[in-house]
């Protein structure tokens, strides 16, 4: 008599009976959708009503966003992994055929040549970027064995990171820079890397920063953390944005001051309010309460992604849920961190909530990726028979 075999493969064993989708994490992206739409109207109705502009405009473009992003999760979440994983190298060659062409192409904003402007749109290369560095690590640590790597293998996951890393750095983007870094480290750990080797990924990252900057934006990076030090040395200067930024928070208390209430807000004392420093609006708006919900709702969609890393088919699968979690949870931490005060500004949007197409959308996708591993997630019937 032999006994049926339960498929599963350390963390992708699992006892799932069906494979419905996550309404979970399909719910939290839509609350968070049609709060960044709420959020971007209360921060930008009362500056476009004194430039005599209409006070609904950018909230109406975010929705259109929303909706662009939302066809991006439910692309992503059609697209079988096996797929995704055949598609590696294809999605990879193609990221970084783009963060090359914006260098030469590209329009400058706030001192970085990062976009791509076409009939009027804006494309940001390098938040495409994210999602085809985790599917391209993730097909190469998959094959791991006994979730041990090779140092063949590391290196070549070094080469890897390092080129769209290099070339992010020649925009300059700090922010895109360090996620593409942390997401790498995160899932080489995941996929088994020694101490040794994580160290060498580390090392590796600055060296190339290093090389990568010039003096002039190196500047600008000891600037910002200087202000991040000393913000009442820098109170007019670099510093202006984090501290109003922390007076608004502060001005909102435990419940907030009400939505469309705020003399941050509403007299435009915040600076890119509606991009980085959206948590500003919901701080001073919603209070403790509504930050610690938002922050929240991020915690529920970190969750649904290890839930489904642990439930994945396999180790691409795995490692792809792990790289997206990584990378939401990376821009949440330094986003908030740096409205708050306990880190140095860096540009990196908030996920799903702050202005801008490129990063609403490329999460999206990235989010949708998972849900297809979670739809195709290992089936583990209720009851093994035994085969006589």
């Amino acid at each position: 008599m032999t006994s049926a075999v339960i498929r599963g493969r350390g963390l992708t064993a699992s006892g799932y009976e069906s494979r419905r989708p996550d309404l979970l994490l399909t719910g939290a992206l839509l609350l968070l959708g049609v709060l960044s739409v709420l959020m971007i109207y209360s921060a930008s109705a009362p500056r476009a009503e004194l430039l005599g502009n209409d006070p609904a405009g950018e909230a109406q473009k975010q929705a259109v966003i929303v909706f662009v992003g939302l066809v991006a999760f439910a692309v992503g979440s059609v697209i079988e992994h096996r797929s995704l994983h055949t598609a590696a190298p294809i999605m990879y060659t193609m990221a970084v055929v783009a963060l090359a062409a914006v260098l030469i192409w590209g329009k400058e904003v706030n001192n970085a040549v990062s976009w791509f402007s076409v009939f009027g749109f804006q494309f940001q290369p390098s938040e495409w970027a994210k999602p085809a560095v985790i599917v391209m690590l993730a097909a190469l640590l998959a094959p791991a064995v006994e979730n041990k790597i090779g140092w063949r293998r590391v290196f070549t996951a070094l080469g890897l990171m390092g080129i769209p890393v290099l070339l992010i750095a020649r925009q300059p983007d700090l922010g895109t820079l360090l996620a593409v870094v942390v997401l790498s480290g995160v899932m080489l750990f995941a996929a088994g890397a020694s101490l040794r080797q994580l160290g060498l990924l580390l090392g590796s990252g600055g060296l190339i920063t290093w090389v990568a900057y010039n003096q002039q934006w190196l500047t600008l990076v000891e600037e910002r953390i200087d202000a991040w030090l000393n913000p009442e040395q820098n109170a007019l200067a670099v510093a202006f944005q984090p501290l109003q930024s922390q007076i608004a928070i502060g001005s909102g208390g435990f419940s907030g001051r009400g939505l469309f209430e705020g003399s941050q807000t509403n007299l435009a004392f915040i600076p890119e309010q509606t991009t980085d420093f959206i948590f500003t609006a919901v701080g001073e708006q919603l209070g403790f309460i509504g930050g610690a919900l938002l922050i929240a709702t991020y915690a529920v969609i970190v969750w649904r992604l290890l839930r489904t890393a642990a439930a994945a088919e396999d180790r691409f699968g795995m490692l792809v849920a792990i790289g997206v979690a990584a990378m939401l949870a990376f821009h949440v931490f330094v986003n908030v961190g740096m409205t708050l005060g306990i880190m140095p500004v860096t540009g990196i949007p908030l996920p799903f909530m702050s202005a801008g197409g490129s990063s609403f959308t490329a999460m999206a996708f990235a989010l949708g990726m998972t849900h297809s591993i979670w739809l195709h997630r290992s089936k583990v019937p209720a009851r093994v028979s035994s085969l006589g």
